[in-house]
C-alpha cells in the first residue's frame, strides 16, 4: 500500500485528531536514508493496517511544522498519539523498530496482557499460567511454574482452569491459539487472559525458561 503524504495544513487532522496512534515519517526528496527506509516504512503501514496510520511529512514543504517539533535531521520518525507525540528517533529504523515504536500504543485484544506484565504479576504470584501446547512441547520448555492444559481440553476443564491457586493467564507457542481461545471464552461469559505473542514474546523479552532435564 502507498504510504500517504500529507500536507502541513492536514496535520491537525490527520494526526493530532486521529483516534488510532500514527506514526509519521519526517523525510525529504534528497535524503539517501530516507530512501532506504521507505520499503519499511511501507511494510509496517500494511501490517498495522486498521491499528494504526502511517503518515510521510516532506521537511521541504512543511517547514513551519518542521521547526515546531524541532525536527534537527532526516528521516526522523515519530508516534503520536491521543493528539501528543509519544516517541522519536532521528535515523533509519528498521521495520522491526518501527514496530517497536508504534507497539505501546496499539488497540489491545481483551485480556491481552504482555510479557513484562505476566513477569511482574509472576513475581507478585497474582497469576497462574496455563502452557495449552502439546504435552511434547511443554516437556522440552515451558514458562516457569506454568501448569499444562492442552488447549482443546480446556473449554471441558473450566472448573479446574479457575481452582488455579490465582488468576490463570492462558499462553501458546506464538499467542494466536491462546488469543483465540480466549475470544471465544470471553463470548461465552468466560474472560481469561493470554500472553500476547506467547512464549516467543516471553523469551524474546529475556525472562526465564524452565527446560525439564
Amino acid at each position: 500500500m502507498a504510504v500517504p503524504v500529507i500536507e502541513e495544513r492536514d496535520f491537525e487532522r490527520e494526526v493530532l485528531q486521529s483516534e488510532l496512534p500514527v506514526l509519521v515519517d519526517f523525510f525529504a526528496t534528497w535524503c539517501g536514508p530516507c530512501k532506504t527506509m521507505e520499503p519499511d516504512v511501507t511494510a509496517i503501514a500494511t501490517e498495522l493496517a486498521g491499528k494504526a496510520k502511517v503518515v510521510k511529512v516532506d521537511i521541504d514543504r512543511a517547514r513551519q511544522l518542521a521547526t515546531a517539533l524541532r525536527i534537527q535531521s532526516v528521516p526522523t520518525t515519530m508516534v503520536f498519539h491521543r493528539g501528543r507525540p509519544v516517541d522519536a528517533q532521528a535515523g533509519a529504523q528498521s521495520r522491526a523498530q518501527l514496530r517497536q515504536m508504534v507497539e505501546p500504543f496499539l488497540p489491545r485484544a481483551e485480556g491481552a496482557l504482555r510479557a513484562p506484565e505476566v513477569a511482574q504479576l509472576l513475581g507478585r504470584h497474582q497469576i497462574a499460567l496455563v502452557d495449552t501446547r502439546e504435552a511434547v512441547a511443554f516437556g522440552r520448555a515451558h514458562l516457569p511454574g506454568a501448569t499444562h492444559m492442552p488447549l482443546e481440553e480446556i473449554p471441558t476443564r473450566l472448573a479446574e482452569l479457575h481452582m488455579l491457586p490465582a488468576e490463570p493467564v492462558l499462553y501458546c507457542r506464538s499467542g494466536d491459539r491462546a488469543k483465540q481461545l480466549a475470544t471465544t471464552l470471553a463470548a461465552q461469559g468466560v474472560p481469561v487472559s493470554f500472553l500476547e505473542g506467547g512464549m516467543l514474546a516471553w523469551e524474546a523479552e529475556g525472562f526465564p525458561v524452565d527446560r525439564p532435564d
